[in-house]
């Protein structure tokens, strides 16, 4: 482990860096660049925080004592750290431990100035839990008190009451997805995000004691019959306040509400503001903290609880990819643009955590386009290459998720291929977030071919244009992404010259048998049942069943170790493709698709509160990440 400054990220001298820096090419930089995310910090201790950082040529946790100015590497593992979470009072930090990204493990804990302990010095932080995927955790500011949510195939969720000296004590269990939320300020209240109801789109809210007994409950789907969502944001700082806020969807798009546990009261901020709201509280609970993200953009607020006055945070034109106000009233967040790397700025001046070694060059801005899709409006971003004129190879970069989007916000792979003279398109077909809540659930049953749709009517507006040449055209993603690019060469043999997919989804049925348990219930959401109870609507959405029609060349690399996109179906679907002689080629690295989401610049496993409406950050949108509820953080691809 480092102490001092971070390390470099090739452990190569500041000379012989600098002589292959003035060689790199810029687009290689931008890959090979150190990197940093927002800072995290301890609520009772705000000079100790915890980040992610790649300074040694993987992601890995590092405490950093802001007094002192001294940074430590947490963690040191192949395939790198990037789960977790610092306590309240800055003594420990817990760190989630997996096989090789395959987010299956245990949370380990060691303290925020390293050291050992009795048992080493990454002791288990929760003896007498098994391994499971992460569904929440919130520790307690008494030090001795956590709640941890787990997710098995066999018991569903489980959210557990952890002590210090004692054996942890099961206070929910439910086969759907469910995880925890938050624990109030003083401890005594946890706030559970669950999907009993069967949507696994659409969480509802109990508030529970930590004996397990109900205090309130909140569920806008009104049992399931109604598509709207629900999400915690966090109790009130305060001791005894019993106030929590909340995401909710009533008015078509997420927005922020006070709920009183106690009393029931809800109170309807009415931002109105047009896109997705999320918030968090100030530290002291006089006002929150609200980012708005719109159109593939976003910005900050700050609402004053008392005067009902809402502020705009100055931030530059870009996408504001996590924020956190601080004790002092400032407000630090991590910024970036299409055109310019992300940094980690304040509002009292200044940049805040710097990486060390070479910089990231800057890229182009990113254009607006809009154009008539079957099923509305659809909002493309587009990039070309300085001073072109086209016709031009293009790019066709599909996001993942589903539930996310593509947005003005700097990212490595897009600005390789503009310097190789491609123009880059981007898509935030329907089911994307961010263009509010009818858009981002039309995808539903025909999935993958509901997308598909929007991002053919994009290509035929790009080749009409004159920006695209038909002869020359890219269909590439990762995780989704990469889903739909198979399906994309199997639907639309003829629009695509050569696909490249990341972690790609490939044989759906086998895909769902193999996945983990919360993202079967995401996929029966979305397809309305099992493979068994809905066969055909899972034939027409997989790649599988197109395999035979694909003409153009296709790379797929795959995480032998993945839970979301298992390997056993990507083989079956490259055995079909090797047995009719298909020009195909496949790399298999021992991670998952966590782990590509990082390197790849990918956000979608982003925890950031002011993600939560599915902003992508580009590559550097994560902090350390929580560990948010299954029903959240676990949904997606």
């Amino acid at each position: 482990m480092h102490y001092g400054a971070m390390t470099e990220s090739t452990g190569s001298t500041s000379q012989e860096q600098q002589v292959r820096g003035e060689t790199m090419p810029d687009w290689e930089k931008r890959f090979r660049a150190p990197r940093v995310s927002l800072p995290d910090w301890a609520e009772d201790a705000p000079h100790r925080a915890l980040f992610v950082s790649n300074a040694t040529g993987t992601y890995e946790l590092y405490a950093w004592d802001r007094t002192t100015g001294e940074q430590r590497q947490v963690t040191d593992r192949p395939n790198g750290t990037t789960d977790g979470v610092l306590s309240p009072d800055g003594e420990w930090i817990w760190w989630f431990d997996d096989t090789d990204g395959d987010e299956f493990g245990i949370w380990r804990r060691q303290r925020f100035t390293g050291g050992g302990t009795a048992d080493g010095p990454d002791e288990p932080a929760a003896d007498g839990l098994e391994p499971s995927y992460p569904a929440g955790l919130a520790i307690g500011r008494d030090g001795g008190t956590a709640v941890v949510g787990r997710s098995t195939d066999e018991d569903g969720s489980t959210v557990h009451v952890v002590r210090a000296g004692q054996e942890p004590v099961e206070i929910y269990r439910h086969r759907e997805s469910a995880g925890v939320g938050d624990l109030s300020h003083d401890g005594s209240l946890i706030a559970v995000e669950h999907t009993e109801h069967g949507d696994a789109m659409h969480s509802a809210l109990r508030v529970l004691r930590l004996d397990g007994s109900t205090v309130a409950e909140l569920d806008d789907t009104k049992g399931g019959s109604v598509e709207l969502g629900l999400e915690v944001l966090g109790f009130a700082p305060v001791d005894g306040d019993t106030r929590l806020l909340i995401g909710h969807q009533r008015r078509g798009r997420w927005e922020p509400l006070v709920w009183d546990v106690a009393s029931g009261e809800e109170t309807d901020l009415a931002l109105e503001l047009p896109g997705d709201v999320g918030a968090e509280w100030y530290p002291d609970g006089s006002a929150l903290l609200v980012a708005h993200s719109f159109e593939a953009r976003s910005e900050l607020f700050r609402y004053d609880l008392a005067s009902r006055e809402l502020v705009r945070v100055p931030t530059p034109a870009g996408t504001v990819s996590g924020a956190t106000a601080r004790p002092d009233g400032s407000v630090e967040y991590l910024w970036s643009s299409a055109a310019e790397p992300s940094v980690v700025r304040s509002t009292s001046g200044g940049i805040v955590l710097d990486p060390p070694g070479m910089k990231s060059p800057g890229s182009v801005p990113v254009e607006d386009v809009w154009v008539e899709g079957p099923g509305g409006r659809v909002h493309a971003l587009v990039q070309r290459p300085a001073g072109a004129s086209g016709p031009l190879p293009t790019v066709f970069d599909i996001h993942g998720g589903p539930t996310w989007h593509d947005s003005d916000s700097f990212a490595a792979g897009p600005a390789a291929w503009l310097d190789h003279g491609y123009a880059v398109v981007r898509v935030n077909y329907r089911g994307s977030t961010g263009y509010g809540r009818e858009w981002t659930d039309a995808l539903k049953h025909r999935v993958g071919l509901i997308e598909l749709e929007d991002i053919a009517a994009v290509r035929e507006w790009a080749v009409s244009s004159g920006l695209a040449d038909p002869d020359r055209l890219i269909l590439t993603g990762g995780s989704w992404g990469g889903y739909l690019t198979l399906l994309g060469l199997g639907t639309q043999p003829d629009a695509w010259t050569i696909g490249i997919a990341a972690v790609p989804v490939a044989d759906y049925v086998t895909a769902y048998h193999d996945e983990m348990e919360a993202l079967k219930a995401m996929d029966r959401t979305l397809l309305g049942g099992t493979p068994e109870e809905v066969p055909e609507r899972f034939e027409a959405s997989s790649p599988l069943t197109y395999v035979d029609a694909v003409k153009a060349p296709v790379y797929i690399s795959a995480g032998v170790n993945d839970p979301r996109c298992p390997i056993r179906q990507v083989e079956n679907y490259v055995e079909r493709l090797t047995a009719r002689d298909a020009v195909h080629e496949v790399y298999r690295y021992d991670a998952g698709t966590a782990r590509w989401s990082w390197t790849s610049g990918s956000s979608r496993c982003g925890w950031n509160w002011s993600s939560r409406s599915g902003t992508s950050g580009g590559e550097d949108a994560r902090g350390p990440r929580r560990a948010e509820p299954l029903t959240r953080g676990v949904r997606g691809r």
